[in-house]
Formats: structure tokens, sequence, C-alpha cells
């Protein structure tokens, strides 16, 4: 009985919009994290090869943490999927005059902007976690001394200077974030709205809240890039 009703409810309609608000939350709160994480580029190699260092170190949590994450990928995207091709199944023929004024381009192009943010997501794995892009700026190391002792480490700091050093990628990464913003920015309070928390009181700031968190977290990813390129980071 619980499986089928739960079968039921993702199946609907309702359902799918649960799922993606859902899986959507846990993305935004890994996004936060990745921010947080990559921000201690700007207090220097030491910190930022530290805490990679550390994550290096934690492969449970980091496996259990990419497990979680693809799981919600895979039921974020096919849901948002699911739900476009429903509306599209619903009402085959446009509008005959465009009845979306007061909707955003953002929550218009959710499906779009957020197809975008998944190759870019691919292109990240690639670049930085897999090292496929660019093999000689991964396989970079610090040498550090312990207990008397030299030891080696990835030099992530270095990876990064490297990468970003590149105008070509420097931008790609500034343009993807800023799609990343321009999807969060609808993102964040149509999840609050899809979860219940719909009060017309609150709706104004809710929407004001998420623009501005989506506006802080595209700047945070995109300072870096920019930063390189200046020479504020090397």
């Amino acid at each position: 009985m619980g499986t089928r009703w739960l079968a039921n409810f993702l199946g609907s309609s309702i359902g799918s919009k649960v799922t993606v608000a859902v899986s959507g939350l846990v993305l935004f709160g890994f996004v936060l994290g990745h921010l947080a994480g990559n921000l201690l580029v700007f207090r220097g190699k030491g910190a930022l090869n530290d805490y990679a260092e550390f994550l290096a170190h934690q492969p449970g949590l980091v496996w259990t943490v990419r497990a979680v994450l693809l799981v919600a990928l895979l039921a974020h995207v096919s849901m948002a999927i699911r739900l476009q091709l429903r509306n599209r199944a619903a009402r085959p023929q446009p509008y005959a005059r465009n009845a979306t004024v007061q909707a955003s381009l953002a929550s218009r192009q959710m499906l779009l902007s957020g197809l975008l943010v998944l190759a870019y997501i691919v292109y990240h794995l690639l670049h930085f976690t897999v090292g496929a892009t660019d093999h000689a700026a991964f396989e970079q190391v610090e040498q550090v001394v312990r207990n008397g002792a030299t030891v080696q480490r990835h030099d992530v700091y270095r990876m990064v200077v490297t990468g970003f050093g590149h105008v070509p990628v420097a931008a790609a990464y500034v343009v993807a974030n800023a799609l990343l913003a321009w999807h969060l920015s609808h993102g964040v309070s149509s999840l609050f709205q899809t979860l219940g928390i719909d009060d017309p009181r609150y709706l104004s700031w809710i929407r004001r809240g998420g623009i501005g968190l989506a506006a802080v977290i595209g700047a945070g990813f995109i300072s870096i890039p920019l930063c390189v390129q200046l020479g504020l980071i090397a």
C-alpha cells in the first residue's frame, strides 16, 4: 500500500512539483556549502589546500554527499522535464496573447536555464574534479612539512589559478554562474511556495529574498575567476 501510494504521488503533478522543490532544496544547500569552501581561495593557498586535503581524507563523507547529490539532481531534472511536457500536452496550442505579463523571464525559462546549468556542472566536474579538460593543472602538487618530514598534497589553489588564468575558461565560468544565479532567482522562492509557504503577506519578501540570495551566490562564484584574471588571486 505504501509503495503504491508513493508511486501514485510521485506520478502526480503535485508529487512532481514537491520532488522538484525538495531535490532543489538539497542542491541549493550544497551550492551554499560549495561556495563557502571555494571562497577560502581568498584566504590563500594554505586555507584552500587544507580544506581540500581534509575532504580527501574523508572518502566516506564525500561519496555519501555525491550519492545524495546525484539522486537529487536526477530527480530534479527528470521531474522538471516531466512537468514541462505535461504542461505542453495540456495546452498544445499557445495562447493567442501572452498572458504571463507578471511572470518573470527567469520563471518562464526555468527548464532552459536548468539544462544549461546541468551542462555547466558536467564541464565543471570534468575540469576540477576529474581533471579531464586540463590534466597538467589538475596534477599539480604542493610540498608541505609535517613532523619534520616533507609530504605532497594536491595543490588545489594552483589548479584554480591556472584554470582561471585562461580567459575563455574564466569567461565560461562567469557566464555559467550568472545562469546559475538566474535559475536560482526564481527557484528559491518557488520552492517555498511549492512546500506550502505561500502566505500573501510574505510572498513579496520571499521573492526579493530569493533574488537577493541568488545574486549573492552568483557574485561569490563569479568573483573567483574575475579576481584571478585581475591578478588579485595569483
